[in-house]
Protein backbone atom coordinates (compact mmCIF):
# COMPACT_ATOMS: atom_id res chain seq x y z
CA UNK A 1 0.00 0.00 0.00
CA UNK A 2 0.93 3.21 -0.78
CA UNK A 3 0.30 6.79 0.72
CA UNK A 4 -1.61 8.73 -1.56
CA UNK A 5 -0.59 11.91 -3.95
CA UNK A 6 2.13 14.42 -3.73
CA UNK A 7 0.07 17.00 -1.62
CA UNK A 8 1.30 17.90 2.13
CA UNK A 9 -1.03 18.34 5.08
CA UNK A 10 -0.21 20.44 8.20
CA UNK A 11 2.90 19.50 9.66
CA UNK A 12 1.31 21.07 13.24
CA UNK A 13 -1.72 22.20 14.44
CA UNK A 14 -3.54 22.80 17.89
CA UNK A 15 -6.14 20.37 19.68
CA UNK A 16 -7.69 20.61 22.79
CA UNK A 17 -6.65 18.62 26.10
CA UNK A 18 -8.86 18.28 29.06
CA UNK A 19 -8.14 19.58 32.62
CA UNK A 20 -7.13 16.24 33.76
CA UNK A 21 -5.10 15.19 30.38
CA UNK A 22 -3.63 18.82 30.45
CA UNK A 23 -2.14 18.49 34.35
CA UNK A 24 -1.02 14.77 33.92
CA UNK A 25 0.81 15.31 30.72
CA UNK A 26 2.48 18.37 32.61
CA UNK A 27 3.42 16.10 36.11
CA UNK A 28 4.84 13.12 33.82
CA UNK A 29 7.47 15.67 31.86
CA UNK A 30 8.18 17.14 34.99
CA UNK A 31 8.58 13.82 36.47
CA UNK A 32 10.76 11.89 33.57
CA UNK A 33 12.56 15.28 33.14
CA UNK A 34 13.64 15.87 36.76
CA UNK A 35 14.44 12.49 37.53
CA UNK A 36 16.14 11.63 34.50
CA UNK A 37 19.81 10.45 35.26
CA UNK A 38 22.14 13.06 33.76
CA UNK A 39 19.41 15.77 32.56
CA UNK A 40 21.14 19.10 32.08
CA UNK A 41 20.32 21.54 35.07
CA UNK A 42 18.84 23.94 32.39
CA UNK A 43 15.81 21.43 31.39
CA UNK A 44 15.10 21.07 34.74
CA UNK A 45 14.74 24.72 35.45
CA UNK A 46 12.93 25.16 32.14
CA UNK A 47 10.21 22.15 32.89
CA UNK A 48 10.09 23.81 36.43
CA UNK A 49 9.28 26.84 35.04
CA UNK A 50 6.88 25.52 32.31
CA UNK A 51 5.12 23.69 35.68
CA UNK A 52 4.74 26.62 37.56
CA UNK A 53 3.34 28.88 35.19
CA UNK A 54 0.15 25.96 34.97
CA UNK A 55 0.23 24.49 38.36
CA UNK A 56 1.04 27.80 40.90
CA UNK A 57 1.28 30.58 38.32
CA UNK A 58 -1.12 32.60 36.16
CA UNK A 59 -3.51 29.20 36.25
CA UNK A 60 -4.28 27.43 39.87
CA UNK A 61 -3.83 24.37 39.50
CA UNK A 62 -4.59 23.48 36.03
CA UNK A 63 -7.85 24.95 35.94
CA UNK A 64 -8.94 21.10 37.51
CA UNK A 65 -11.86 23.18 39.04
CA UNK A 66 -12.93 24.58 36.16
CA UNK A 67 -12.63 21.47 33.64
CA UNK A 68 -16.27 21.22 32.90
CA UNK A 69 -16.13 25.12 31.18
CA UNK A 70 -13.77 24.43 28.69
CA UNK A 71 -10.20 22.89 27.57
CA UNK A 72 -6.54 23.75 26.98
CA UNK A 73 -5.30 23.58 23.87
CA UNK A 74 -1.61 22.67 22.96
CA UNK A 75 0.43 22.42 19.55
CA UNK A 76 1.45 19.43 18.02
CA UNK A 77 3.11 18.34 15.81
CA UNK A 78 2.86 15.34 12.66
CA UNK A 79 5.44 12.90 14.47
CA UNK A 80 6.37 11.80 10.90
CA UNK A 81 7.71 15.66 9.70
CA UNK A 82 8.73 17.48 13.06
CA UNK A 83 12.40 18.44 11.64
CA UNK A 84 10.54 20.64 9.17
CA UNK A 85 10.05 23.74 9.25
CA UNK A 86 6.65 24.20 9.12
CA UNK A 87 6.38 22.02 12.32
CA UNK A 88 7.92 24.73 14.13
CA UNK A 89 5.40 27.16 13.35
CA UNK A 90 2.49 26.46 16.04
CA UNK A 91 4.89 28.14 18.86
CA UNK A 92 2.16 29.59 20.93
CA UNK A 93 2.35 27.91 24.54
CA UNK A 94 -1.03 25.83 26.08
CA UNK A 95 -4.04 28.51 26.65
CA UNK A 96 -6.86 27.89 28.01
CA UNK A 97 -10.51 28.19 25.68
CA UNK A 98 -13.90 28.34 27.49
CA UNK A 99 -16.69 25.93 26.18
CA UNK A 100 -18.18 27.89 22.81
CA UNK A 101 -15.42 30.29 22.33
CA UNK A 102 -13.23 29.83 19.25
CA UNK A 103 -9.51 29.26 19.34
CA UNK A 104 -7.65 32.37 18.96
CA UNK A 105 -4.59 31.13 16.64
CA UNK A 106 -4.38 29.42 12.97
CA UNK A 107 -4.49 26.00 12.53
CA UNK A 108 -7.01 25.00 15.28
CA UNK A 109 -7.93 21.56 14.83
CA UNK A 110 -11.35 21.72 12.74
CA UNK A 111 -12.99 18.74 10.72
CA UNK A 112 -11.15 19.62 7.54
CA UNK A 113 -7.98 19.71 9.32
CA UNK A 114 -8.56 16.53 10.94
CA UNK A 115 -9.68 15.50 7.15
CA UNK A 116 -6.01 16.91 5.70
CA UNK A 117 -4.38 14.71 8.88
CA UNK A 118 -6.72 11.36 7.48
CA UNK A 119 -5.60 12.23 3.76
CA UNK A 120 -2.19 11.27 4.77
CA UNK A 121 -3.10 8.29 6.54
CA UNK A 122 -4.85 6.79 3.29
CA UNK A 123 -2.70 3.90 2.05
CA UNK A 124 -3.76 2.73 -1.79
CA UNK A 125 -2.67 -0.53 -3.71
CA UNK A 126 0.46 -0.11 -5.67
CA UNK A 127 -0.75 0.71 -9.33
CA UNK A 128 0.15 -3.03 -11.26
CA UNK A 129 -2.24 -3.38 -14.84
CA UNK A 130 -2.59 -6.68 -15.76
CA UNK A 131 -1.44 -6.93 -19.49
CA UNK A 132 -2.58 -9.36 -22.42
CA UNK A 133 0.23 -10.47 -23.67
CA UNK A 134 1.61 -10.71 -19.72
CA UNK A 135 5.33 -9.32 -19.80
CA UNK A 136 6.27 -9.85 -23.57
CA UNK A 137 4.63 -8.74 -26.51
CA UNK A 138 5.04 -8.14 -30.61
CA UNK A 139 5.17 -5.20 -32.49
CA UNK A 140 1.87 -3.98 -33.83
CA UNK A 141 -0.06 -6.31 -31.52
CA UNK A 142 -2.38 -4.45 -29.35
CA UNK A 143 -1.42 -4.64 -25.79
CA UNK A 144 -5.02 -4.63 -23.63
CA UNK A 145 -4.62 -3.68 -20.05
CA UNK A 146 -7.17 -3.45 -16.79
CA UNK A 147 -7.73 -3.25 -13.65
CA UNK A 148 -9.83 -5.38 -11.13
CA UNK A 149 -12.72 -3.38 -8.89
CA UNK A 150 -11.82 -5.63 -6.55
CA UNK A 151 -8.57 -4.26 -6.08
CA UNK A 152 -9.12 -1.01 -6.82
CA UNK A 153 -12.20 -0.01 -4.93
CA UNK A 154 -13.00 3.49 -2.32
CA UNK A 155 -10.69 3.67 0.41
CA UNK A 156 -11.71 6.06 3.57
CA UNK A 157 -9.59 6.74 6.85
CA UNK A 158 -11.35 8.34 9.84
CA UNK A 159 -9.85 10.96 12.30
CA UNK A 160 -11.62 12.06 15.20
CA UNK A 161 -11.30 13.59 18.43
CA UNK A 162 -13.27 13.50 21.90
CA UNK A 163 -11.87 15.65 24.65
CA UNK A 164 -14.31 17.34 27.46
CA UNK A 165 -17.91 17.17 25.60
CA UNK A 166 -16.01 18.34 22.35
CA UNK A 167 -16.16 15.83 19.01
CA UNK A 168 -14.72 16.41 15.64
CA UNK A 169 -14.70 14.25 13.39
CA UNK A 170 -13.87 13.33 9.45
CA UNK A 171 -13.78 10.87 7.50
CA UNK A 172 -11.64 11.54 4.25
CA UNK A 173 -12.09 8.75 1.57
CA UNK A 174 -9.96 8.19 -2.14
CA UNK A 175 -11.94 7.35 -4.99
CA UNK A 176 -10.41 5.73 -8.59
CA UNK A 177 -11.49 7.50 -11.27
CA UNK A 178 -8.77 7.14 -14.11
CA UNK A 179 -5.72 4.64 -15.38
CA UNK A 180 -3.04 6.46 -17.62
CA UNK A 181 -0.85 4.70 -19.75
CA UNK A 182 2.74 5.89 -20.59
CA UNK A 183 4.22 3.36 -22.90
CA UNK A 184 7.48 4.30 -22.21
CA UNK A 185 8.84 5.46 -25.69
CA UNK A 186 7.54 7.70 -28.70
CA UNK A 187 6.65 4.61 -30.87
CA UNK A 188 3.51 3.40 -29.89
CA UNK A 189 -0.27 4.19 -29.72
CA UNK A 190 -1.96 4.42 -27.01
CA UNK A 191 -5.58 3.58 -26.53
CA UNK A 192 -7.58 5.69 -26.33
CA UNK A 193 -5.50 7.49 -27.69
CA UNK A 194 -5.28 10.40 -24.87
CA UNK A 195 -3.29 7.14 -22.60
CA UNK A 196 -6.61 7.88 -20.17
CA UNK A 197 -8.67 4.68 -19.27
CA UNK A 198 -11.83 6.07 -17.35
CA UNK A 199 -13.27 3.88 -14.88
CA UNK A 200 -16.38 1.88 -15.37
CA UNK A 201 -19.61 1.83 -13.91
CA UNK A 202 -18.80 -1.77 -12.19
CA UNK A 203 -15.55 0.10 -10.67
CA UNK A 204 -12.93 -1.46 -13.17
CA UNK A 205 -10.73 -0.10 -15.35
CA UNK A 206 -10.03 -1.64 -19.20
CA UNK A 207 -11.85 -4.79 -19.52
CA UNK A 208 -9.73 -8.32 -19.46
CA UNK A 209 -8.59 -10.32 -22.63
CA UNK A 210 -10.42 -13.21 -23.56
CA UNK A 211 -9.41 -15.69 -26.34
CA UNK A 212 -11.36 -14.20 -29.83
CA UNK A 213 -10.55 -10.96 -29.23
CA UNK A 214 -6.87 -10.59 -30.52
CA UNK A 215 -8.76 -8.76 -33.62
CA UNK A 216 -10.53 -6.54 -31.59
CA UNK A 217 -9.14 -2.93 -30.38
CA UNK A 218 -8.61 -2.71 -27.03
CA UNK A 219 -11.09 -0.13 -24.72
CA UNK A 220 -7.50 0.36 -22.30
CA UNK A 221 -4.14 -0.59 -23.76
CA UNK A 222 -1.24 0.08 -25.59
CA UNK A 223 0.10 -1.08 -29.30
CA UNK A 224 4.16 -0.97 -29.42
CA UNK A 225 5.49 -0.29 -33.16
CA UNK A 226 9.19 -0.95 -32.71
CA UNK A 227 11.09 -3.61 -30.86
CA UNK A 228 12.54 -3.32 -27.41
CA UNK A 229 15.95 -4.76 -28.71
CA UNK A 230 17.55 -6.31 -25.85
CA UNK A 231 15.93 -4.45 -23.30
CA UNK A 232 12.28 -3.86 -22.12
CA UNK A 233 10.08 -0.44 -22.06
CA UNK A 234 9.24 1.02 -18.65
CA UNK A 235 5.53 1.05 -19.15
CA UNK A 236 4.51 3.71 -16.88
CA UNK A 237 1.04 3.12 -15.17
CA UNK A 238 -0.71 5.75 -13.05
CA UNK A 239 -4.00 5.83 -11.02
CA UNK A 240 -5.45 9.19 -10.17
CA UNK A 241 -7.51 9.48 -7.16
CA UNK A 242 -10.30 11.80 -6.12
CA UNK A 243 -9.90 13.28 -2.84
CA UNK A 244 -12.97 14.11 -0.78
CA UNK A 245 -14.20 14.35 2.91
CA UNK A 246 -17.21 14.86 4.95
CA UNK A 247 -16.91 15.64 8.70
CA UNK A 248 -19.03 16.97 12.05
CA UNK A 249 -21.34 19.00 11.90
CA UNK A 250 -22.48 18.64 7.87
CA UNK A 251 -18.76 19.94 6.92
CA UNK A 252 -17.18 18.22 3.90
CA UNK A 253 -15.56 18.94 0.73
CA UNK A 254 -12.73 17.98 -1.68
CA UNK A 255 -8.62 17.55 -1.23
CA UNK A 256 -6.33 17.98 -4.35
CA UNK A 257 -6.18 14.28 -6.27
CA UNK A 258 -3.72 12.28 -5.24
CA UNK A 259 -1.57 10.42 -7.78
CA UNK A 260 0.44 7.60 -8.08
CA UNK A 261 2.19 5.65 -10.76
CA UNK A 262 3.99 2.49 -10.79
CA UNK A 263 6.82 1.06 -13.71
CA UNK A 264 6.30 -2.80 -15.07
CA UNK A 265 9.06 -3.51 -17.39
CA UNK A 266 7.49 -5.10 -20.94
CA UNK A 267 9.50 -6.48 -23.31
CA UNK A 268 8.41 -6.11 -27.09
CA UNK A 269 9.67 -9.07 -29.82
CA UNK A 270 9.41 -8.43 -33.93
CA UNK A 271 7.11 -11.12 -35.11
CA UNK A 272 9.27 -13.43 -36.63
CA UNK A 273 7.81 -15.30 -40.10
CA UNK A 274 8.43 -18.21 -41.44
CA UNK A 275 9.43 -18.93 -44.98
CA UNK A 276 8.94 -22.03 -46.61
Amino acid sequence: MQPVGDWTPPACWYEPRSAQEFSKYVENTYDETVNAPGQHSYAKTSVGQFRDRYKDGKYQNYNLEEADKGNWWVAVQDEDRWMEPEAQLCDKEPFWVENGDAPDVENAVTPEILAELAYNRVRLPATEVTLAPATTTKVNLPTWAWLDQTTFKEVSVTAELNVGGLHIEATTTAKPVSLKLEPGTPDAERYPSSGECTINDDGSIGKPYAKGKADQTPPCGIKYLRSSGNGTFNLQATITWDIAWTGTGGTGGDLPDGTFGNDQAVTVQEIQAVNR
